[in-house]
């Protein structure tokens, strides 16, 4: 399909992608959580970009940050202090894992970039207090945001680029529920190819493709190749191969739990509501939540366990980077919840720069043998 050619291309060279955008008189303002406010800054006339690892060998980090902190982390450091990242004008941090937040503090010293801000959100997301909270830091952020926009971020801006995101989750949302309906019908590389995508091309661009890649779907017929339904959930997984390796092994994604996937899409911003920063604080509040947050004890074990019953999967593979402590944490006891349902689960970890694609298939093989 000529419009997942797109996504792929985009992914495959970022710094071409970047200077294309770039080349257009927008500023690029990196981030690396998907609960960064990507419509304030996109409302100002900025470009939001998730930041990603380019996997090249640790050297330069090494200097600032333990190797016991994830690979994402350090990588993304690495790419910085060797100049793999000067076409960003400024960084946004969320305030989310101990690690990020270390390297926001190196981040904000080093003042190689621009813009700088740290969007400190509440870590608990069920009470009044926390969501006036959460406005107030939104608040406080679209004025950050403007002043180095130096421009008015209206609300008719705001409701423009909500518009614009809610578009991309709602056509991201149908493409996952097209691929667990008719698994099969789109590679799981491909669906990586979209999501990481979304993240990094221009926003409007991305609103304009994704619509014909699920229009076109939406017509194709269920494949005839079978395989088990398979549920990923982790931080990232930046690798395509890994989407491959499943499914040579006899597995099909039909749903992930991931801050690289749905998590990121999850739930549309209200746009009948009159006050656009309101609702942008309303769908951050509600929105499947990860490690960072809290919404209740058993909350993720549910949301975990719901995900795989809604998409019939047969099994669900948690993928996690090495030293995310959030994650590591939380894995045990979903893993419980899971398997109480008699949902079989399988546990790797990996590192941005050390992957073995022959290692992993081995066990992918195994895996989806037993269920």
């Amino acid at each position: 399909m000529q419009e997942i050619k797109i996504f792929h291309a985009a992914i495959k060279d970022i710094p071409a992608m970047a200077l294309k955008i770039k080349a257009e008189n927008k500023k690029i303002i990196g981030h690396l959580c998907s609960y960064t406010p990507e419509e304030i800054i996109h409302a100002a006339g900025f470009h939001p970009f998730r930041l990603f690892s380019s996997k090249s060998d640790i050297v330069l980090a090494e200097n600032h940050l333990q190797a016991y902190c994830c690979s994402l982390v350090r990588g993304v450091l690495e790419d910085s202090l060797s100049g793999k990242l000067d076409f960003i004008d400024g960084t946004v941090f969320p305030h989310t894992c101990d690690s990020i937040q270390r390297l926001s503090d190196i981040w904000r010293m080093n003042k190689k970039y621009g813009f700088f801000a740290d969007v400190i959100l509440p870590v608990k997301l069920n009470t009044d207090s926390a969501r006036t909270y959460m406005i107030d830091v939104l608040t406080k952020f679209k004025k950050e945001v403007e002043t180095a926009a130096e421009t008015k971020i209206t609300d008719d801006d705001l409701n423009a680029s909500i518009k614009t995101f809610n578009l991309i989750r709602k056509n991201l949302s149908a493409i996952y529920a097209l691929q667990s309906q008719k698994p099969g019908i789109i590679k799981g590389s491909d669906l990586y190819a979209l999501v990481k995508g979304s993240m990094i091309m221009d926003k409007n661009e991305v609103a304009d493709l994704l619509p014909l890649i699920a229009d076109n779907l939406e017509k194709m017929d269920t494949p005839e190749t079978e395989g088990k339904r398979i549920v990923v959930s982790g931080s990232i997984c930046d690798s395509p191969d890994i989407y491959t390796a499943i499914e040579d092994a006899g597995g099909i994604v039909v749903g992930d739990d991931l801050c690289t996937g749905q998590r990121w899409f999850d739930g549309e911003i209200d746009e009948k509501n009159t006050n656009p920063v309101n609702a942008i604080a309303d769908r951050l509040m509600t929105r499947i939540i990860c490690p960072a947050k809290h919404k209740g004890t058993t909350l993720r074990g549910e949301n975990i366990v719901s995900l795989a019953k809604e998409n019939r999967a047969d099994g669900v593979i948690f993928i996690l980077l090495k030293f995310c402590d959030p994650h590591a944490f939380d894995y045990p006891w979903l893993k419980d919840f899971l398997e109480k349902e008699g949902i079989k689960t399988m546990l790797i970890e990996i590192d941005d720069q050390q992957q073995s694609s022959g290692q992993l298939s081995t066990r992918f093989e195994t895996f989806i043998h037993m269920i």
